[in-house]
Order: structure tokens, then sequence, then C-alpha cells
């Protein structure tokens, strides 16, 4: 899968080549091509931005180096080919599980990253197919969005992960998942539950059920509401609901 980024700070993506997602880009599963917006500046200093009109505080992205640059990430594409453009923006629509998954079925995204006050709408009215938000809350710039968005998606490609460890996982069955346990069997008094150790895997199995359950109740109980619950899940729940 590809990944175009247009960014003024591709250097900030340096920390995509660690890890799980290092390890996918060294291999071919995913490549992630950044393109410096600044670099289609026809400024000799390089600039991009302006004050805006009609006043206000900060600069604005330019719409011409945006659009070059997007025209740039473009222009091997076949035409009978549509690349998504998704502007990384707190106005966006929320990244959850169900638009990562939907994502990780392109063979090509470009993810637009904006700065200082935001870029002129003129491109973003041309070029931009969708804008995504990782939360109500603003930050300095669309690069941390943009990565966040690359590790999620990437995940979900084939070959990234083994399919036990993505239908496990939290939220891949609309649930929290159920807690985790490791080597040494005691730790700091508290021994790892029995259940755990007996090689029993249907009790394991649900056991682990009824701990992803209650991680929901307790921590997101709202996700509950969107959920195929079966009678035992359900009382289960009410006995919960009881001892509280």
């Amino acid at each position: 899968m590809q990944f175009d980024v247009l960014t003024l700070f591709p250097e900030m993506f340096d920390i995509l080549d660690e890890s799980i997602i290092g390890r996918a880009k060294e291999k071919g599963l995913i490549n992630v091509n950044l393109i410096n917006i600044r670099d289609f500046s026809k400024n000799k200093h390089k600039k991009v931005d302006d004050t805006p009109y009609g006043g206000g505080a900060g600069m604005v992205i330019q719409p011409d180096v945006v659009y070059d640059a997007y025209k740039f990430a473009i222009q091997n594409t076949e035409k009978s080919e549509k690349t998504r453009v998704i502007y990384m923006s707190p106005q966006g629509k929320k990244l959850d599980q169900q638009k990562v998954e939907e994502l990780s079925k392109q063979k090509k995204l470009i993810l637009l990253c904006g700065h200082y006050e935001g870029i002129d709408q003129r491109v973003l009215d041309t070029i931009v197919d969708e804008e995504i938000s990782i939360g109500d809350y603003v930050l300095t710039g669309g690069e941390i969005p943009a990565m966040v968005l690359i590790d999620s998606v990437s995940r979900y490609v084939d070959g990234v992960l083994s399919k036990d460890s993505i239908s496990e996982e939290s939220f891949a069955q609309g649930i929290l998942e159920y807690p985790q346990y490791t080597r040494p069997e005691i730790f700091d008094g508290v021994k790892v539950p029995e259940v755990l150790l007996s090689g029993h895997h249907e009790n394991i199995n649900k056991w682990r059920r009824c701990e992803a359950l209650k991680n929901t109740y307790l921590k997101r109980p709202e996700l509950l509401e969107n959920v195929e619950l079966s009678d035992e899940d359900r009382k289960f729940i009410e006995n919960i609901e009881r001892r509280r």
C-alpha cells in the first residue's frame, strides 16, 4: 500500500522507520512517500505561506504550492485509478476502527498535512476527498495525525500483522481486548489467573470473552450498545451491574 504525504516537515516521519511499520516498509508491504510542499515554492526563500485575507492571527499556506505538490503525487497514477486525498484536520470526521479498515483496502492514499492557520480553502475544495481528525483538539500541524492514520491503517494491510493478532485486539469485535499476562508467573505477589495456566483452551476462551466484556463495560460501556451479545454475555454483564 502506498501513502503519499504532502508535508512541510518530512523529517518528522522518521519514527515510521521503527518497529512493526518499519519492518513492513522493509518488506515492501507499505511505502511512505514524503513530498515536501516547500519544494514547490517559487519564492527564492522557499516561502509557502502568507497573511490571511480579512485579517487575523497566523499565516495560511498558499494554494499553488499545495496544488503543485498534489500534481506531483499523482503524476504516475493512471487516469482510471482514483486516489483518495485526505486532509488531516480537526474539522474532519473522527478516525475510528471502521474507517481504518475501509482505508486499508485502498491501494494508495494521499495525506495532506496542514500547518499554521491552515491551507487556502480553494485548493482544499479542488483536491480533497475527505477530512479526517484524530480527536476534538487542535495540534500544531497534520503530521502527527497523518502518522496515526498510517500506523493504524498499515496494521490491516495483508502481511503486516498476523490475522490472529488483528482479530483479537480492541475494537476488532466491537469491544475492548481482554487483559494480557506473561512471565514471571508471580509478580509483586500477584499470580497470573489460574485459568491461563490450565491449558484448557475452551475455558481460556470463555475467560477471555468475559474479561473483554468486563473491560468494555467498565471503561467504554457505550460500545456494548452496538455489539451483538449472546444470552450468556448479557447474564455476565448483569452480574457485573449487580456487584457494583
